[in-house]
């Protein structure tokens, strides 16, 4: 492949690299931003392919680049990693390369230089207005918006806390003039951020408003700089657009119609109108989205008018009532064109693979598709993969055997189950009989053992039998949490059961001359016993 030195002129900005490679011809230009280097290669006007790599000086976001095509020269937009950190150069080593020619002196510290940063916001809008592309450019500040604050007022917001349990947040609802923050909607999450550094904890929509919920005030009427939180709207952009394409492709290939969805957490949901769905079938769907991933089809937003007659061609599950304002399209070239308000990728290579998990059975006769886009299909191999090491390590053997190892353990774990009932039955007999005929016995009979459960303890209450003695078993830590039962006199247990209970600081319940439950302090036990033996001697009285 020939090389030739490329002419490269770049601008270091507090949130870009510009780059703007000079060529002779454009055609068969291509450009591929990557997180730590720039592949750009072409054909010249006599056929010869160009081809040129850079190892950039820093860390880029590679989802957030874009690249401008003109007739003799491709500029490149590059978002920094790490705003508002200089590069000093352009490539990674401090070495100028031989193929490369790259002024190194047009750097300049800009630092406080607003009137330069916006002479060259203003030049670069000129240069795109002049030039085509195939996808848009990212604007100056597309993660860091300047908007106005319309109003402020209190409100509460419920969320979940660390121990499952429902909490409010009181805060403010702010509502700006303009948002780049989406409010959950379509089956997707809303979007978090923050507005003048202040957290943004829910983004709710009201009408044609957003209310965006702040735990400190904004004032009305005062300039707010809004950001958006790109990892989590990424990942959202990921799992929307490939809910498109998985629709699409399993209306195309078996007719199933998508009739909800949902962008969980960990995994997404579809719902689809079928009342089953054979694994082949989902292998084939699996298979055709991957494919037009492969084959980076284009995906475009356009807005139509209400009486648009390309509207009724349009797939759709209706619009929200108090919807206003022009329809909004998400199109995927060639593939489907569908009424939808949510965020999506601008190329199904952004997607870059798509893992159907499986099937669940839906609702009313539906069956719900299982799936991952993106980069949650990399954090759930990674997840994999170090589970299935760490069993490896526990079973020490391979991962094709984990499954058989298993099973082994599990039948073995259930003789020993068996086994060990058997023998704690036999000893529950044993101990019943040895109490019966204790020297000891009547009045009360107290017994602890480490080691039981509840049928151990109502195995010896039903070998002994008596309906005169007041029978106190316990089992578990001795000073801890364990499990208790108390037999004897129904009229008496049934008196004596929930004040039991209450002084092991338990739970139980009980009828015929039985109460049992859980105890959290078994170190009281001698508390109880002196309150049986007191209600005993009571009742000697009496007689």
């Amino acid at each position: 492949m020939a090389r030739q030195h490329a002419r490269t002129l770049w601008y270091d900005r507090p949130k870009y690299v510009f780059m703007e490679f000079c060529v002779e011809d454009n055609t068969d230009a291509h450009v591929l931003i990557e997180d730590h280097r720039i592949v750009f290669s072409c054909k010249n006007a006599d056929g010869v392919e160009l081809y040129n790599e850079i190892e950039f000086y820093a860390k880029v976001n590679s989802k957030d680049s874009r690249d401008k095509h003109s007739s003799r020269s491709v500029t490149c937009f590059v978002r920094k990693w790490k705003e508002n950190v200089a590069w000093p150069r352009l490539t990674k080593e401090d070495i100028k390369p031989v193929w490369l020619s790259v002024d190194f002196d047009n750097w300049r510290d800009w630092e406080g230089d607003e009137e330069v940063e916006l002479a060259h916001m203003e030049h670069y809008a000129e240069l795109l207005k002049k030039v085509s592309t195939k996808r848009p450019p990212p604007a100056m500040d597309d993660l860091d918006f300047t908007t106005t604050v319309v109003s402020c007022r209190p409100a509460e917001l419920q969320t979940e806390g660390s121990n499952g349990k429902k909490e409010v947040v009181n805060g403010f609802h702010v509502v700006l003039e303009d948002t780049l923050l989406f409010p959950e909607g379509g089956g997707q999450p809303d979007d978090r951020g923050t507005i003048n550094n202040i957290s943004v904890l829910r983004v709710t929509r009201q009408g044609s408003q957003a209310d965006h919920f702040t735990q400190m005030p904004l004032a009305p009427g005062s300039q707010v700089q809004v950001q958006v939180d790109w990892e989590r709207r990424f990942d959202h952009m990921q799992q929307h657009s490939g809910q498109h394409l998985i629709t699409a492709v399993a209306d195309d290939l078996f007719g199933w119609k998508t009739t909800s969805w949902e962008l969980g957490r960990l995994r997404s949901v579809i719902e689809l109108d079928s009342p089953s769905v054979t694994a082949e079938q989902v292998a084939a769907v699996e298979q055709s989205v991957n494919e037009k991933i492969r084959d980076r089809l284009p995906v475009n937003v356009r807005e139509l008018s209400l009486d648009d007659p390309e509207v009724e061609q349009v797939r759709g599950r209706g619009l929200p009532d108090d919807h206003a304002g022009p329809i909004r399209v998400v199109t995927i070239e060639g593939v489907d064109s569908n009424m939808c308000c949510g965020t999506h990728v601008s190329n199904l290579s952004d997607l870059q693979v798509i893992k159907i998990l499986g099937t669940e059975k839906g609702k009313k006769n539906k069956t719900n598709l299982v799936f991952l886009a993106g980069n949650r299909v990399l954090k759930w191999m990674e997840r994999s993969h170090g589970t299935e090491k760490a069993l490896t390590a526990l079973l020490k053997c391979g991962a094709e055997e984990h499954v058989e190892a298993v099973k082994k353990l599990q039948n073995s774990a259930k003789l020993l189950q068996k086994n060990n009932l058997n023998l704690l039955r036999d000893l529950a007999v044993h101990t019943a009989h040895s109490l019966r005929n204790s020297p000891d016995w009547g009045g009360v009979v107290v017994l602890h053992r480490k080691e039981g459960d509840s049928e151990f303890m109502n195995i010896i209450a039903s070998e002994i039998g008596s309906e005169e003695t007041l029978l106190f078993l316990t089992v578990g830590d001795e000073k801890g949490a364990g499990l208790f039962l108390l037999a004897g006199p129904a009229e008496a247990v049934e008196n004596l059961g929930p004040r039991v209970a209450e002084v092991l600081e338990g739970k139980g319940a009980g009828k015929k001359g039985r109460f049992q439950g859980k105890a959290t302090k078994m170190s009281q036990r001698a508390e109880v016993r002196a309150l049986l033996q007191d209600y005993i001697s009571t009742q000697s009285a009496e007689e």
